[in-house]
């Protein structure tokens, strides 16, 4: 049995060896849908099934207007939330970590109160978590640590208990979290023991809290109800955009941590298996179509004396042959296609739990393989079937198997094309989709400009950070091809935040709040921001002057709708105030798709606090700015030892994330929604090459009668366009209530928008008529003579 088994391998790998197109094609196929599949699959899994480090996840949730909530809010409803167990806060803290004679190392990190590992319910790996007391103002400073950071510190046991300098303070260590734990994000390496105070009304924090036991998410409006009533009646909500007493809710924690990446990756998801689907059909019809092609010589070996159970073997030799090949091929693609996607999708910081699922791999071969064992076994029972040897060898001329193969073949390019047509119009409306969000004007000019985030130690006073920013814009400033350089807190196209109360010296309270922002005095032509009126800041503009802003059109148009601004005094942080001076154009403060909001510019040196993060903005007349990028963090790196660079990037990078999710997935959609046309169009064209085949001596006698060329042409061509357009039809029925999965990816288009389906239909008739025209063009070329010689 073994020998026999050797002998079909080895005749099996006579057989590819001497059709390297088939073999190419079946390889190629079974290779990209089964290590595509499992690339995809991989991300997908980990990121929407495996399980968060936290202990029963599904109690855990997250409270509405996160970011926003106030210390005295959190302090004054402690521990008393309805519907939970217990609450906790945390809001973001970047950290820098300082030794003696080293650079300044920035740690990403979050400050928690104390009950946070309580609600994750995660114990820690050395040490202890947080105890109640040490989030308070006046007590020791505290931190935790990643096991990740731990390691890099040289994984000391002995580190518990000791001092580290984090953020300019010396925090003692007193544990270190176990491995894989994460929260918020995977990026997160330092938790520090937030030091609220009741009577503190910046709004920073996010809330999460474990439900109480026997409590779901479906039935949390009572208890929400109750803590809207608890907010309404203790705190005081001028400002209706900052009303938490409206619309209360809370938030499932993985939807929290991962629901702005699920559209993409189930899109992504969704594509791949149409994929590994056009695939399975592709193989099976190419094994099918040569199958047809080899009735003669299956029907010559079983007349010299070869069983039919013998042909069974040899045929599941052969397909078992191309399966090991395609794996081989499979798994290369596997590891590539993974950080491909890794890199293309919008995963952020979800990115570092992916990893390659080889089983998943395995199980996409064996369904590709699977098809086409299936199609081998079905023209194998055929054979098993036929009577005689000699009704084998008479249906030899007219093809065989290809009575039962022709329709099965038709069926399976009709998936196909169902599937690409499914397939380009989600495409399509994917592109339509980032083609609006990339026609918003943002109000900043994104090309050649650099960005790089800095962060100084929470110990320097505010003159300290001044000079610390003064210091590196000349440095910065001085790089060749810079023709401006500016700073601020915050940039554009980063989401809301840095809001502050609005008051107007003359006019009684606004109950508003506008964005906020502190820059230096070259900022707007650093950002490509155009002064609409007034004056910009100038020189003479500076610390122990009068404090001068600049405003946008937007607060100028709701403010002082009647009246021009210039000369009015705001007042912000005192009765002081900062007279306006100029109106600047509006910039997208918040998010690419938002209305433009009221914001104000107030200059760094004139202020009276400043926050810890800066971001300098470079803008050059170079057409590579990657040199900038290196060269800028090199200087601040050098120049300021008080500045800790965060991230070196671009205001171009900053647009591209602002696009959102959409942005990043419909070139990867765009590359599958080609791949399904490249094997729609192998399976249109194999198809008709078999028609063709099969009928190439009808043909010939047509044309020796004579039919004209151009005839042959169109009768073959059309017999391809009609398995397309009801592939085509069948996918547009299919799409129209599909595509409205897609609805929270989309912007400015319908999910049935006609467009889009007709380009998807445009597309696949004429790569299927392209398809079918070779195979035509041949059989009008068929030599009469010869067909008649044969017959």
């Amino acid at each position: 049995m073994f020998e026999s088994w050797i002998m079909d391998g080895r005749y099996a790998a006579r057989h590819l060896a001497r059709r390297p197109l088939y073999a190419a094609l079946a390889i190629g196929t079974l290779a990209l849908g089964a290590g595509g599949m499992a690339a995809v699959w991989s991300v997908s899994d980990a990121i929407l099934r495996d399980p968060l480090p936290i202990v029963r996840e599904e109690q855990v949730g997250v409270l509405w207007f996160g970011g926003s909530w106030r210390e005295e809010e959190f302090l004054g409803l402690r521990p008393n939330f309805p519907g939970f167990q217990r609450m906790a806060a945390y809001r973001p803290d970047d950290v820098t970590l300082e030794f003696a004679g080293q650079p300044l190392r920035l740690v990403p990190g979050v400050a928690v109160s104390s009950e946070l590992f309580d609600v994750l319910g995660t114990r820690a790996f050395l040490g202890r978590t947080f105890s109640q007391g040490e989030d308070l103002v006046g007590a020791e400073a505290v931190a935790i640590l990643s096991h990740s950071l731990w390691v890099e510190l040289g994984s000391d046991r002995g580190i518990v208990g000791r001092p580290l300098q984090l953020g300019g303070v010396p925090r003692t260590v007193v544990g270190v979290m176990p491995p894989g734990f994460w929260f918020p994000s995977p990026t997160t390496r330092v938790w520090t023991a937030a030091q609220m105070t009741p009577t503190n009304r910046s709004g920073l924090y996010t809330l999460v809290g474990r439900l109480v036991d026997g409590q779901s998410f479906a039935h949390m409006d009572g208890p929400l109800r109750a803590l809207a009533n608890l907010l309404a009646a203790n705190f005081r909500y001028p400002s209706p955009q900052w009303d938490k007493t409206r619309n209360p809710s809370v938030t499932p924690a993985r939807a929290f941590l991962v629901g702005d990446v699920r559209p993409a990756l189930l899109a992504t998801l969704a594509a791949m298996a149409m994929i590994l689907l056009i695939a399975c059909a592709n193989v099976a019809a190419l094994v099918l179509g040569q199958l047809d092609a080899r009735a003669n010589e299956l029907g010559v070996r079983a007349a010299l004396g070869a069983t039919r159970q013998r042909l069974l073997q040899q045929l599941l030799a052969e397909s078992l042959l191309l399966g090991a090949l395609a794996g081989l091929t499979g798994a290369a693609l596997a590891v590539m296609g993974f950080r491909v996607l890794v890199d293309a999708l919008p995963l952020g910081e979800l990115r570092e739990t992916a990893r390659l699922d080889w089983g998943v791999f395995s199980a996409a071969m064996i369904a590709a393989l699977a098809a086409a064992l299936l199609v081998a076994l079905f023209a194998g029972v055929a054979l098993w079937r036929e009577g005689s040897l000699q009704s084998a060898l008479a249906t030899t001329r007219t093809g065989g198997v290809s009575a039962r193969g022709g329709s099965l073949e038709s069926t399976l390019v009709v998936a196909q094309m169902a599937l690409a047509v499914l397939l380009a119009a989600g495409a399509g409306l994917l592109i339509r989709s980032v083609a609006n969000l990339r026609a918003i004007d943002p109000g900043v000019g994104t090309d050649s400009a650099v960005v790089i985030d800095t962060t100084t130690p929470a110990r320097l006073s505010t003159n300290e950070r001044k000079l610390a920013v003064e210091a590196a814009l000349p440095a910065l400033g001085a790089l060749p091809g810079v023709t401006a350089v500016g700073a601020a807190q915050k940039l554009p196209l980063r989401g809301s935040g840095f809001n502050w109360g609005l008051r107007i010296r003359g006019r009684g309270e606004l109950n508003a709040t506008t964005a906020f922002r502190f820059v230096t005095h070259d900022y707007f032509a650093a950002m490509g921001m155009e002064m609409r009126k007034g004056r910009n800041f100038s020189p003479s503009d500076r610390a122990g002057t009068e404090r001068v802003v600049i405003v946008n059109e937007a607060l100028a148009a709701k403010f002082f709708p009647n009246e021009d601004p210039i000369g009015q005094v705001l007042l912000s942080t005192d009765d002081t105030g900062e007279r306006i001076v100029g109106i600047v154009a509006n910039a997208a403060e918040a998010t690419l798709t938002d209305r433009a909001v009221p914001a104000r510019y107030v200059l760094y040196q004139q202020m009276p606090f400043l926050f810890t993060q800066v971001s300098f903005v470079l803008r050059t007349d170079a057409t590579n700015v990657a040199p900038l990028v290196k060269a800028a963090r090199d200087i601040i790196e050098r120049e300021s030892r008080q500045l800790a660079v965060q991230e070196t990037t671009t205001l171009r990078n900053i647009f591209d994330r602002a696009v959102g999710p959409v942005g990043r997935v419909v070139t990867l959609v765009g590359l599958l929604t080609a791949l399904a046309l490249v094997l729609g169009a192998v399976g249109v064209y194999g198809v008709i090459s078999h028609f063709v085949h099969r009928r190439a001596r009808e043909f010939g006698i047509r044309l020796a009668l004579g039919q004209s060329p151009g005839w042959i042409v169109r009768h073959i061509v059309g017999r391809g366009a009609a398995l397309v357009a009801l592939g085509a039809a069948i996918g547009v029925a299919v799409a129209v209530p599909v595509a409205g999965l897609l609805t929270s990816l989309l912007y400015g288009v319908e999910a049935s928008d006609p467009m889009s389906l007709a380009a998807a239909v445009a597309v696949l008739l004429i790569v299927g008529i392209l398809a079918a025209f070779l195979p035509a063009r041949r059989a009008s070329l068929t030599d009469p003579a010869s067909t008649l010689r044969e017959s």
